[in-house]
């Protein structure tokens, strides 16, 4: 797959790209990143990509020309039909959430643009021109768009096969389906006792099935704490088995 990036900084992605256990997707290509300035798409010897808004107000607005032609480029570039071209994605507040699920979809998808805004926001022309989808991490605002590409970018590129250290790491992560959406459950390792606390017996039992009961009820009880909404979506999709909803009944007196 093929992500290409529209970013005013795009130096902000080199160690990005060359850090942690992610660096193998994007040095094999099995995830490619290429990245784009709109800069060098911009008119004059400042090569300005922004100005200011229309009715006055702080800050400034990137400009639809160069951000039209940096994309004319990357399209031209990935050689594609009209009928077939990558999505191109805005992050902002106004967007979808990104989760689990929308990450699975485009880690098993041909890639897409990806546009990093800046300052106030991009010329509202070019939104309803050109953007396909606008994808938010959150209820916060950033500086710009470059942290939450990468936090796509990492998502992706984790499920990659052959990316991890264990292709099935990412089965037992958060949300996953394979936990029907839970929280995961807590983790311990060596020493078995730190600073007076001990890891759990069921961890050190060798008992395969009661170690899946412990951790099962971890990920029950602190989906009911933390994300209750998560145990009613498991429900609603028949994920909890009567064993889990025993448990589940205890939690008041265990939390």
């Amino acid at each position: 797959m093929r992500f290409d990036i529209i970013t005013l900084f795009p130096e902000l992605f080199a160690p990005f790209l060359e850090s942690g256990v992610t660096r193998r997707a994007y040095q094999s290509k099995q995830v490619d990143v290429r990245l784009w300035s709109p800069r060098d798409f911009a008119e004059g010897n400042y090569r300005r990509v922004d100005d200011r808004p229309f009715g006055g107000g702080p800050g400034m607005v990137m400009m639809a020309e160069p951000l039209a032609r940096c994309l004319e480029a990357i399209r031209a570039d990935r050689a594609e039909s009209a009928e077939a071209q990558a999505p191109l994605v805005l992050f902002s507040p106004i967007g979808r959430a990104l989760t689990h699920s929308a990450v699975e979809g485009w880690s098993a998808s041909p890639g897409a643009i990806l546009l990093c805004g800046r300052y106030e926001g991009v010329d509202q022309r070019f939104i309803d021109k050109f953007v396909n989808l606008q994808i938010s991490l959150g209820d916060f605002v950033l500086s710009g768009g470059e942290i939450p590409a990468m936090a796509l970018l990492d998502a992706v590129a984790r499920l990659q096969p052959g990316v991890l250290h264990d292709d099935g790491s990412h089965q037992f992560d958060s949300f996953n389906p394979a936990l029907d959406g839970l929280l995961d459950n807590p983790h311990y390792t060596r020493p078995e006792e730190w600073q007076g606390e001990s890891v759990p017996a069921a961890l050190l039992s060798g008992h395969h099935a009661q170690i899946e009961r412990w951790r099962r009820d971890q990920r029950l009880a602190l989906s009911a704490k933390h994300r209750p909404e998560l145990i009613e979506a498991a429900r609603e999709k028949g994920a909890l088995n009567k064993a889990d909803e025993a448990h589940l009944a205890k939690l008041p007196k265990l939390l």
